[in-house]
């Protein structure tokens, strides 16, 4: 089980380049990249989208990569057209003023457009340097994520065990329901008939009543539910959808046993099942 949340930061530094990585991690219900890079690094997001998607299923990640060259690889050229250019209006502009005077190279050098300066951007050379440097950042970020997410899964845990202890008191008290009902009947009969009682009318009354109260089959799917909930844990290692969902049809079956059941004991269990059942979907706001 991994959390969501997370940070890592990972840098290089050496005689050509400095280079930093940082990941951040937050909750969110599907998987969101937010990829930073300068703007001469942008035909590598791709590749740094899916070494993520590599990591992470969900969680909103913000990535953030900087690089600066310490020493670049450039190419110079010069565009002779635009020199000739200038040297003839230079040389033009002497002859009208009558100056004898000829433009100087470093003046011409110096106008716009003559001199072409260009750096040399290889995608592949720039990946070499990033994927080292994002693979361990990424390491860092799923190790921080696993450390949180052990300590949630200890207390998801801990809360499904108070479920299943709560549950266990309502089988318990489960056979008393048929035996309260039938009591209540036989004393509104007492009340109208006195000590004329059928049995026969109250068995058959109870019967009625216990097709519609019984929350046998619920504790039956309760328990079925709190046992996959166990195995999904143990089994995925990014369970946080299906936990959701279990989470939702464990909580239907907590309220109808809470609807249907008159015993006082039961509707504190009840109470007890559905704080701790809050406190498991809380924390899986946090799991991936």
């Amino acid at each position: 089980m991994k959390s969501m949340t997370g940070y890592a930061y990972k840098e290089l530094r050496n005689e050509t380049v400095s280079l930093s990585v940082e990941i951040k991690g937050y909750n969110n219900r599907f998987l969101e990249m937010f990829i930073n890079l300068p703007p001469f690094l942008g035909m590598l997001e791709n590749r740094i989208r899916e070494a993520v998607a590599a990591r992470c299923e969900r969680g909103k990640i913000e990535l953030s990569l900087r690089l600066k060259e310490l020493a670049t690889d450039v190419s110079v050229s010069i565009d002779k057209s635009a020199a000739q250019a200038y040297y003839a209006a230079m040389l033009e502009l002497a002859q009208s003023l009558a100056l004898d005077e000829k433009p100087k190279l470093h003046t011409i050098l110096g106008m716009e457009g003559v001199l072409q300066i260009d750096k040399i951007r290889d995608p592949e050379r720039y990946w070499q340097l990033i994927e080292p440097v994002l693979q361990v950042a990424l390491d860092q970020f799923e190790a921080e994520r696993i450390r949180e997410g052990r300590a949630t899964e200890a207390d998801i845990l801990s809360h499904i065990t108070k479920l299943e202890a709560a549950s266990g008191v309502v089988e318990q008290h489960a056979p008393l329901l048929e035996t309260q009902i039938k009591e209540n009947l036989r004393s509104r009969f007492a009340e109208l008939l006195g000590d004329s009682i059928d049995e026969n009318r109250i068995l058959a009354e109870t019967a009625v009543l216990l097709m519609k109260y019984t929350i046998s089959e619920e504790l039956t799917r309760l328990k079925a539910h709190l046992a996959e909930f166990r195995a999904e844990v143990e089994r995925n290692p990014a369970p946080g959808k299906k936990l959701d969902f279990l989470c939702q049809e464990i909580n239907r079956e907590v309220n109808t046993i809470g609807s249907k059941s008159p015993i006082l004991d039961v509707s504190r269990a009840v109470v007890t099942m559905k704080d701790a059942l809050e406190n498991v979907r809380e924390q899986l706001r946090n799991i991936e």
